[in-house]
């Protein structure tokens, strides 16, 4: 690989690194809600 691939290659990659780390917080947001919601609900 060229030294301009490897560039591409790892802006890529950390794009898609930062897109997972994204949706993994919106999960854990979306289940702390969920959870709170339902402990209202039942309390």
């Amino acid at each position: 690989m060229t030294p301009e691939e490897e560039d591409i290659y790892r802006r890529k990659q950390k794009s898609r690194a930062l897109a997972m780390a994204i949706g993994l917080g919106v999960l854990v947001v979306l289940f702390y809600l969920i959870t709170i919601a339902k402990i209202g609900v039942a309390g």
